[in-house]
Parts: C-alpha cells; sequence; structure tokens
C-alpha cells in the first residue's frame, strides 16, 4: 500500500478483499474468543453475532497489522 495505513485505508481493503476481509473476521472472532473464554460455543457464536460489527470495525486496523506480519510471503495489502 503506497499510502500510510489508516483506519479508512483499512476498511476499504477490507471492502475490495474479500479473502483478506474474511482472514481480519476470523483473527478478530479469535481474538474475542479468548477474551471470552467462560462461554460456551454456542453462547459465544450468539455473542459473535452482536459484536462482529463493532469488533470487525474498531479492529480493523490492528488486524491488518497482525496480517501483514503474518507471513512476509503474502501479497501487499
Amino acid at each position: 500500500m503506497s499510502r500510510p495505513l489508516n483506519m479508512h485505508a483499512a476498511r476499504t481493503a477490507l471492502n475490495n478483499d474479500s479473502e483478506l476481509r474474511k482472514w481480519v473476521e476470523g483473527w478478530l472472532k479469535n481474538k474475542e474468543r479468548t477474551l471470552q473464554g467462560a462461554m460456551t460455543n454456542e453462547e459465544f457464536e450468539k455473542h459473535w453475532l452482536y459484536v462482529r460489527p463493532e469488533r470487525m470495525h474498531e479492529g480493523a486496523l490492528e488486524a491488518l497489522a497482525a496480517y501483514g506480519a503474518d507471513s512476509s510471503s503474502k501479497s501487499e495489502f
């Protein structure tokens, strides 16, 4: 990416790349799961439905940084 990574650029990248969005959502879901360790899987899945939009928005920048750090062989986002 030629411009500095910011929230707008992160959200644009997620909106334009479905594979990237899928990876980011999985990463954020795993992160949320560790925070909600006392929930059963069923409880967590219901919880995720409600918090997903907020987590995807607020976590986009952090998740893209994690994606970039995950593997140097991945294409540039």
